[in-house]
């Protein structure tokens, strides 16, 4: 039986990857803490503390199939080099788009600009430095996939269900949807499905070499007009200038009192990444239609109005909406 190890597991692309590795039949090892969550049913969990000795010592009693990677922590992932790369077959990093260094360039493909790896408290630089790492011990036995924003079912950041949630519950109580000027925007995400299901086929295939895996690419636009469908949304849409969101303290892309999905005007490359290469080796993307579905029945199942990572609450986007007025800064529009 196949022997599939992943560093992680019990967080949301851990525990997915574990999922879509059971599905193929594979014996499935999670390495964690288990603070994150459960584990996919019938896999394996080793609790561990990646930065205690002797935290590798119970996964030394075979050879690993694959060993799928998903830290940006240095350490941990040096040290997990250093106890089983020698033991494994095929090796998956789990990196991001993040690393590369030119968010105004369209259609960039693996061979762009990477950023320095100056600061490892820096999400984009970690992720390059166990890049550079990992391909130092793993060699031509290595695997690193690039994601974009991944989304779908159980993502805890809001990035994405943000809008199907909003979206929803205007079209419960009648209000009005606040939104960024949309304009030359794009989106590009990834159904963590998808994700994971390449991750385990690629392994299994010893797929090698870097590979962005991302979805395709659509207007903005289209991916609001899709949420909006999907909610049952046919009210009032008020668009924001790019110029009212900042002066109102609305900020871009994730995190508190942010429009999710909304980038600066020139981040033209950030959510435009070629995916010739993902596809190349055998991902595949459901339609985004299906996601968004999935999503807002997620968002509905765990509540509307429950505290969210990234977007305005209800009273933020009132008040927002509120300070727009009559200033010519925001223009409303029904569908």
């Amino acid at each position: 039986m196949r022997q599939v190890l992943i560093l992680g597991g019990t967080a949301w692309l851990g525990r997915e990857i574990a999922r879509a590795a059971l599905e193929r039949g594979a014996e499935v090892t999670c390495l964690a803490r288990g603070s994150a969550g459960e584990t996919a049913p019938g896999a394996r969990l080793v609790r561990a503390d990646r930065a205690a000795p002797g935290a590798y010592d119970a996964l030394l009693d075979r050879e690993w199939d694959e060993v799928v990677e998903i830290s940006y922590d240095l350490g941990f992932v040096q040290s997990g080099l250093d106890a089983l790369a020698a033991r494994a077959g095929h090796w998956t990093l789990v990196s991001s788009v993040s690393v590369y260094a030119d968010d105004d360039v369209p259609h960039s493909d693996e061979t762009a600009r990477l950023v320095e790896p100056l600061d490892l408290d820096n999400y984009a630089h970690a992720k390059v430095a166990v890049e550079r790492a990992t391909q130092a011990v793993v060699g031509d036995r290595l695997l690193i996939g690039r994601p974009g924003l991944i989304v779908g079912p159980g993502d805890g950041s809001g990035r994405f269900g943000y809008w199907p949630g909003r979206f929803a519950a205007a079209a419960a109580d009648g209000g009005p949807v606040l939104m960024p000027n949309v304009e030359d925007r794009w989106s590009q995400v990834i159904d963590v499905r998808d994700l994971a299901e390449w991750i385990v086929d690629a392994g299994a295939a010893r797929v090698t070499g870097i590979v962005n895996a991302v979805g395709d690419e659509y207007p903005l636009d289209e991916v609001l007009e899709l949420a909006a469908e999907a909610s049952g949304f046919a009210g009032e849409r008020v668009v924001a200038s790019d110029e009212a969101l900042v002066a109102a303290d609305v900020r871009y892309w994730s995190g508190p009192r942010s429009l999710p999905l909304w980038l600066p005007a020139e981040a033209t490359g950030f959510m435009r990444y070629k995916n010739d290469a993902y596809r190349g080796s055998g991902g595949m993307l459901r339609p985004l239609a299906e996601t968004i579905a999935d999503v807002r029945d997620d968002e509905a199942a765990l509540g509307l109005d429950r505290p969210q990572r990234s977007g305005l609450t209800r009273a933020e986007e009132l008040e927002v909406l509120a300070t727009l007025g009559g200033d010519g800064s925001g223009t409303s529009s029904g569908r």
